[in-house]
C-alpha cells in the first residue's frame, strides 16, 4: 500500500523559467497542503534574477507538501511542492515524502525517487536540464569530502552533457566552478586557472572572477568589488509611484539581501562597466517643436487610446537615427573575435519596478508604424507596473533608452545594457531661454547623452547617431523626409 501512495506522489521541480538562470526565490504560495489543484492552475509566484513569474501545476492532483517557504531560495531542478495524484485525500504529515529526508549517498537515494521524476513537465516553452537535477546540495550531512565530489559531478556533467556519476573523485587539475560562473569569466576575459578561489572546498565564486578582472580595484578592497564600480547608473523611466519616505525608527543601519532583479542588475552592470569601454556624449536640443507634435497626435483619432507622449516620439526618433547609422546597431563577439551587426532593432525600455531595474524591449521595434510603436509601449509599461513581465521580454535587446527627465535630472552617463553597443539618456524637458530666429525666447529644451561601447563604435558613428535624434526631435518633419 506504501508503495501505491509512493508512487502516486508527483513532485513539481523549480522549472528554468529564463534562459540560464539557475535559481528562483518563492515569493508566494497560493496554495496549501490538503488544497486541490488542477492542469494549468498557479500554485506560486517565483523571482528570478529577471523577473516574477507565475508558476502552473502541470497535474491535477492534491497539494500533499509544500517543500520550501516564501522568501526562501531554491536551485533549479529541486522539487517544491508534492502532489498526489491519486485522487485521495491528502495524506497525514507524518508520511513525509523521501526528498525532506536525509540525503543517501550514491544511487540509492536515486533509488527512492518517485516515479515518473525524470522528466517533469514544466512550463510552456521551457524545459529542465537532465543536469540541471544532479546539483551540490546545499547543506551536506556527509562532510566537506561529498560536497567536493557533488561540486565536481556538476562540472563533468557540463562537460559532458549528461549527468555525472554520482561519487566522482574530484579533478584538482581543472578550477572548481558553477557553470554561471564559467561564462562570467568567459565573457569577462578571466582565465580561471589562474583565479584564486574563495568559496567553499575551493570553489570559484563570481566575485573571485570580477576580483581577477579588476586587480587594480581588488587590491584595494578585495571582497567589495561591485561597490567600488562608479556610481552613474542612469535611473530609469518611472513605471511605479515614487515609494513615501520613510522616517528613521532609530536603528542606526538596514542590511537588505541583494537577490532577485536587483542582484542580476548589479552582476550586469559591473560585467558592462569593467568589459566594455564606455564613452558618452550630450547634445542640447530644442524640442519645442516636438512637443507641439506631441499635443497634436493626441488628438488624432489614429491614436486615440494609445500612449502619445514625449517619449514615444524620441523613440522614433532614435530609430530613425539607427536607419541613417546602422552599424551602432550591433554587439561586440569576444569568443569569437567578431562584431554582431543586427539587422533588426529590439529597442529596450528602461524601467524601475519595486524589485528593481529591468529593460524590456520591444521586439522589431524598426517595423512598427507610430501606432504600433505607442501600442506597445503602452503594453511594456503597463506590464512592468504590475511586475509581469516576462524573462523573454528582457532577452535580445540591441540598443536602449532611459529616460532620466521624469525625475528632474538634466542628465547622465548610463551604463550599457550588456551585449548591446549603445544606450541613449534623456534628460528633463524644461523651459529655457534660448536663441531662436536670431531672438532669445522660451523654448522647450532637453538634454540627451548618449553612452556607447567604443570597441565597435568610433567618436564620428557615435556622434553621427546622437546628432540625428537631436535632428530629429528638433525638427520633427524629418521623421517624413529621412524615413
Amino acid at each position: 500500500m506504501t508503495t501505491m501512495t509512493e508512487a502516486s506522489v508527483r513532485e513539481f521541480k523549480m522549472p528554468d523559467v529564463g534562459e540560464g538562470l539557475t535559481e528562483a526565490e518563492i515569493l508566494k504560495w497560493y496554495v496549501q497542503p490538503g488544497d486541490t489543484v488542477t492542469d494549468g492552475q498557479v500554485v506560486c509566484e517565483v523571482e528570478t534574477a529577471k523577473a516574477a513569474v507565475e508558476l502552473p501545476i502541470p497535474y491535477d492532483g492534491v497539494v500533499r507538501e509544500l517543500r520550501f517557504p516564501e522568501g526562501t531560495t531554491v536551485d533549479v531542478g529541486v522539487s517544491i511542492i508534492a502532489v498526489d495524484v491519486s485522487g485521495g485525500a491528502a495524506p497525514a504529515p507524518a508520511e513525509a515524502a523521501p526528498a525532506t529526508e536525509a540525503p543517501q549517498a550514491g544511487p540509492a537515494a536515486e533509488e527512492e525517487k518517485p516515479a515518473g521524476s525524470g522528466r517533469q513537465p514544466v512550463l510552456v516553452g521551457y524545459g529542465v536540464a537532465a543536469s540541471s537535477t544532479k546539483r551540490r546540495p546545499r547543506k551536506s550531512t556527509g562532510g566537506p569530502s561529498q560536497e567536493t565530489a557533488a561540486v565536481a559531478a556538476a562540472v563533468q556533467a557540463e562537460l559532458n552533457g549528461h549527468a555525472a556519476p554520482p561519487a566522482a573523485p574530484a579533478d584538482r587539475s581543472r578550477p572548481l566552478a558553477k557553470p554561471p560562473v564559467r561564462k562570467l569569466a568567459k565573457d569577462l576575459g578571466v582565465d580561471l586557472a589562474a583565479v584564486v578561489p574563495s568559496g567553499p572546498d575551493g570553489v570559484i565564486t563570481r566575485e573571485d572572477v570580477h576580483a581577477a578582472a579588476a586587480p587594480a580595484i581588488a587590491s584595494a578592497a578585495p571582497e567589495s568589488v561591485p561597490a567600488a564600480v562608479p556610481a552613474p547608473v542612469v535611473a530609469p523611466a518611472p513605471v511605479v509611484a515614487p515609494a513615501a519616505a520613510v522616517g528613521f525608527d532609530g536603528a542606526r543601519e538596514t542590511r537588505v539581501p541583494v537577490k532577485g532583479v536587483r542582484k542580476a542588475t548589479a552582476q550586469a552592470m559591473v560585467g558592462s562597466a569593467f568589459t566594455a569601454p564606455h564613452v558618452t556624449e550630450f547634445v542640447t536640443v530644442d524640442v519645442t517643436r516636438t512637443m507641439k507634435l506631441v499635443e497634436e497626435l493626441k488628438q488624432d483619432k489614429d491614436l486615440q487610446g494609445l500612449r502619445v507622449n514625449p517619449l514615444l516620439l524620441i523613440a522614433k526618433a532614435l530609430l530613425v537615427a539607427i536607419r541613417r547609422n546602422p552599424d551602432v546597431n550591433a554587439s561586440w563577439d569576444e569568443a569569437n573575435q567578431e562584431i554582431v551587426r543586427k539587422h533588426y532593432v529590439n529597442l529596450g525600455i528602461a524601467a524601475a519596478t519595486p524589485r528593481g531595474l529591468i529593460v524590456p524591449n520591444i521586439k522589431d521595434a524598426h517595423d512598427k508604424t507610430l501606432p504600433q510603436l505607442a501600442e506597445a509601449l503602452g503594453e511594456l509599461v503597463a506590464t512592468a507596473r504590475e511586475g509581469r513581465t516576462s524573462p523573454a521580454a528582457m532577452q535580445g535587446g540591441t540598443v536602449t533608452i532611459t529616460n532620466v527627465g521624469v525625475f528632474g535630472v538634466d542628465t547622465g552617463t548610463p551604463i550599457l545594457n550588456p551585449g548591446e553597443a549603445a544606450i541613449l539618456a534623456v534628460g528633463a524637458i524644461k523651459l529655457q531661454p534660448w536663441v531662436h530666429k536670431g531672438k532669445v525666447k522660451p523654448r522647450q529644451v532637453t538634454t540627451l547623452a548618449l553612452s556607447f561601447d567604443h570597441r565597435l563604435v568610433d567618436g564620428e558613428l557615435g556622434s553621427r547617431v546622437l546628432a540625428d535624434t537631436a535632428a530629429v526631435l528638433e525638427q520633427p518633419k524629418r521623421l517624413i523626409t529621412w524615413a
